[in-house]
């Protein structure tokens, strides 16, 4: 379905503040920082390196839980219900996320980095480990529909724990071996995985629900959406920016000694975000979604659980690893690009019908 409304597609386009106006310049002072401190001052990054549970950063999660929260408190939960009964939006998102995308990066992943076996194993890894995270303020700022995000999130979690292990013998051994190329094992614990879901996306999610319904009943939805959720806003970004430092400043070391490698690395990541999140739009607007649900699906088939890849290269291949270094250039790559994408998804609205000046489509 093609076609514009002009009437509702003119207040749709909300105006960006001044923060997420030059947000692709506040991350990548962040980046800098990070890389910076984790390069010259390596006792910060030892002291952050240390807080852990088990294979869980607690910097790091508690930087996505400040991003996460205040996008989690904007989404109307009595409308969730809606969204799941959208076929066309369930079966694209499961179709992209869990056939499409591990297929396409294990394809990048030979095709660039045959030669680099420990490389292609963690790129791999990425792929299979859909995101759950920071697609949730990437869809919040393109203004996707947060109802929907938040479902396919969910969705994502359930997979996660219930195919990654599945989809790592898929990939890594059986069809490796089945056309006669290198394999590789993955034994990856399905608590640790559980673990990974329960802290980027059940806390944040929980909290989230919780401070709508509270809000709700306090304040009246109206109170609440006016003066509450302007007030906790800007903290959705902050969160971004200090995960961003952590991020980088833990993996700083790594990612300057060996930056040709990285430069491989990137090469195939920069192909598939482009293609997933291209092919992700057109294929939603071929269906005949709307731009804020098919903003939703982009982003959620686009991103990736860079926490959890990290997490599992590091546990099974070790923290030097190539495996793991190839992890650690996933968010290097994927947030400047998923920024720059979130202003194209903005520009392409035109192409889409949008529905409604604030809300997403209705099935």
């Amino acid at each position: 379905m093609t076609g514009t409304s002009t009437s509702a597609a003119t207040p749709a386009v909300q105006r960006m503040s001044t923060l997420d106006k030059y947000l692709a310049v506040w991350i990548g002072i962040a980046m800098v920082a990070g890389l910076l401190l984790g390069r010259w001052v390596p006792e910060v990054t030892q002291v952050l390196d240390a807080v852990t549970v088990g294979s869980i950063s607690l910097p790091i999660a508690i930087g996505l839980l400040v991003m996460m929260y205040p996008v989690l408190a904007k989404v109307r939960y009595d409308e969730v219900g809606q969204v799941a009964r959208d076929r066309r939006t369930m079966a694209l998102s499961l179709v992209l996320n869990w056939l499409i995308g591990p297929a396409l990066m294990f394809t990048l992943a030979w095709i660039f980095l045959a030669d680099l076996p420990e490389y292609r194993t963690g790129l791999i890894i990425v792929g299979l480990a859909r995101c759950i995270a920071m697609v949730i303020i990437w869809n919040d700022l393109a203004c996707g529909d947060r109802e929907a995000a938040a479902v396919l999130v969910a969705i994502n979690s359930v997979f996660q724990l219930l195919a990654f292990a599945l989809l790592g013998w898929l990939y890594l051994d059986l069809l490796p071996g089945w056309l006669g190329l290198a394999t590789t094992g993955l034994a990856v614990s399905p608590r640790q995985i559980a673990g990974s879901v329960l802290v980027f996306l059940g806390i944040p999610l929980a909290a989230g629900y919780l401070t709508r319904r509270i809000g709700e009943e306090r304040l009246g939805r109206e109170r609440y959406e006016r003066r509450f959720l302007p007030t906790i806003g800007p903290w959705a970004l902050y969160g971004l920016l200090f995960t961003v430092v952590v991020l980088f400043a833990l993996q700083g070391d790594a990612i300057t000694r060996h930056p040709l490698d990285v430069a491989r690395i990137a090469v195939p990541l920069l192909l598939y975000f482009a293609l997933m999140w291209g092919g992700s739009m057109a294929l939603a607007h071929r269906v005949g979604l709307g731009y804020e649900r098919a903003a939703s699906v982009a982003f959620t088939a686009a991103g990736n659980n860079f926490e959890l890849a990290i997490a599992v290269t590091i546990a099974v291949f070790g923290v030097s690893s190539g495996q793991a270094l190839a992890g650690v250039v996933g968010p290097l790559i994927e947030v400047p690009i998923l920024v720059g994408l979130v202003h194209v998804s903005l520009w392409s609205r035109r192409y889409f019908i949008v529905s409604s000046p604030s809300r997403g489509t209705t099935p």
